[in-house]
């Protein structure tokens, strides 16, 4: 409510237990209540790679916020980088506000996160991969006060193409990007309490890791040199154990698909790069040579290291936010951007076979085997919307406003449910207070609800649509298909069936045509928001580009 005269602002929301409200201070008198928000991102880590989602390697700092908080089990993210990138910025499903032909975007009401939070008065900042190729660079005119981009897709090891708004230059010498990124971070906290001691501040924290190239501190490495020896068929059996015994996965592991892969450039170019003992469809393990196992397993041990190395780095930042005061009051998110890559491909300054691999000279990608296992108990990878493409480990934490820890929330949620929680989080900001009645309403539904107990936060729907694959969840109904399948459709009842082997299509063909339609439906829907001419049509119950 607004009080004449007065410089106080209140800030209510509804949540599954009462009413929060907040008081909002406009002079540095008095202190704003209101969270702070840490949003965290990982790039291509699999469902099952934390230890707290059933993974072997070592992630303390994470796993400490998930005992402390909240695992949501079923939450999805838009199958790869970008797609997933506008998403969570915007609220909105990614086919809303990707740009058309001539380049633009619906820049009347695509706005970020940080942009809605800066008017209710946060500080908002960034670090790491942007990625968002709907908006302009953070600092720009996204909201963000100060930001530091790195590039993606090169090197881990070597400050190319980055964009700092505040250095001139950074010093290669012992440069890791993951750890850049994270000293930037930290600077940009402290400097944010230095300057706004009384203030609310949103961080956005994007790492690479564990995206391709695989590159790791050589000491990380180490760590799991001898881990991986027994193969990616006996790391799914374990994974699977695990996430049993956590209450996440009790449904049939998903089974492997060898023709499911990506491979971008030309394969024979790729043999000739990176020898005899590469794998580019799954195998059976125990078919691979010796030198296959030890250098797909040396992989398997890099891509592990760079894991092991941002849980590190995420510690440091927590204890920054620890020796400021804001931890308590700071809600952590964490998730990865999509699932686990089976992409092989070489970028930035190519693959040196006689450098030791993982080093600064190589350019070596986690493959289909292994990929698998990283996604595990999931169908398929990044790129593809079956379950093993789109699903996230998603981690909440609030010391302050969570009176509960170490516990699983199994509502269906999506990426483009955070923007209204965290609107709600930050005091209940509503969007057509700053954009206007124009404004279209947000895809997502507000999470707030779950923080108190594990209860359903109705969605009508969660759409997909990423590269010629296409899938609908509906309560705990999904369909999906791709150009693999031939764009034949498929059925699952998720709630049983989440690893997607048994298909249910010509079980109930009523409820497939009816799930179809709303996907056509809302595919036509949301190409009008954009105010851009579709350039799909349906051929055979299926929208593909003209």
């Amino acid at each position: 409510m607004f009080q004449t005269g007065n410089r106080f602002r209140t800030f209510g929301f509804a949540t599954g237990t009462g009413f929060l409200a907040f008081t909002a201070c406009t002079n540095d008198a008095n202190t704003d209540k209101r969270p702070n928000i840490l949003l965290i991102v990982a790039d291509d880590m699999g469902y099952s790679d934390l230890g707290c989602f059933g993974g072997e390697i070592e992630t303390p700092n994470i796993n400490g916020l998930a005992s402390n908080g909240l695992r949501f089990t079923h939450f999805y993210n838009a199958g790869r980088s970008w797609p997933t990138r506008a998403s969570l910025m915007t609220g909105y499903y990614y086919q809303a506000v990707q740009k058309s032909s001539e380049g633009n975007r619906p820049e009347k009401w695509s706005r970020s996160i940080a942009h809605f939070l800066s008017s209710a008065g946060y500080h908002s900042y960034q670090s790491g991969k942007w990625h968002v190729n709907e908006m302009p660079k953070p600092h720009a005119d996204a909201g963000f006060e100060h930001s530091y981009l790195t590039s993606y897709g090169a090197s881990h090891f070597v400050p190319k193409d980055y964009v700092d708004d505040e250095l001139a230059d950074v010093d290669s010498i012992g440069y890791y990007q993951a750890t850049a990124i994270t000293d930037r971070a930290i600077s940009m906290l402290k400097g944010h309490r230095e300057q706004y001691p009384d203030a609310p501040f949103f961080l956005y924290l994007t790492y690479h890791t564990p995206h391709f190239p695989l590159q790791a501190p050589p000491e990380d490495i180490e760590k799991y040199k001898n881990r991986y020896r027994e193969g990616w068929d006996k790391l799914r059996e374990e994974r699977l154990f695990r996430l049993r015994q956590l209450g996440i996965a009790d449904y049939p592991q998903a089974v492997i698909e060898p023709q499911a892969h990506w491979i971008y450039q030309d394969e024979t170019l790729l043999r000739d790069t990176f020898g005899i003992n590469e794998v580019y469809e799954y195998v059976p393990w125990e078919t691979l040579s010796e030198e296959q196992k030890e250098f797909q397993a040396t992989k398997m041990a890099i891509h592990a290291a760079m894991i092991d190395r941002m849980d590190q780095e995420i510690g440091r930042t927590l204890n920054q936010l620890r020796e400021s005061g804001d931890f308590d009051n700071t809600v952590i998110f964490f998730l990865s951007d999509n699932g686990c890559s089976t992409e092989i491909m070489v970028r930035g300054e190519g693959h040196d076979r006689n450098a030791p691999i993982g080093s600064v000279n190589t350019h070596l990608c986690l493959g289909p085997g292994f990929a698998a296992a990283s996604n595990t108990p999931l169908r398929r990878s990044k790129v593809w919307v079956h379950e093993g493409g789109i699903s996230t480990p998603l981690i909440i934490h609030w010391g302050k406003g969570l009176h509960v820890g170490d516990e699983l929330r199994h509502t269906p949620a999506h990426l483009v449910d955070l923007m209204p929680t965290i609107l709600d989080l930050a005091g209940g900001i509503n969007p057509y207070d700053v954009a206007g009645t124009d404004y279209p309403a947000l895809h997502g539904k507000s999470l707030l609800p779950a923080f108190s107990e594990d209860k359903t936060v109705e969605h009508d729907y969660i759409y997909f649509n990423h590269q010629r694959n296409y899938a609908l969840r509906m309560g705990d109904w999904k369909i999906v298909t791709s150009e693999l399948d031939g764009h034949v459709w498929s059925l699952y009842n998720i709630s049983e069936d989440r690893g997607e082997t048994n298909d249910l299509a010509s079980v109930y063909p009523d409820l497939l045509k009816s799930m179809l339609n709303k996907w056509n439906a809302l595919t036509e829907e949301f190409s009008s928001q954009n105010q851009n001419p579709t350039q799909q049509q349906i051929v055979d119950g299926v929208i593909v580009k003209k």
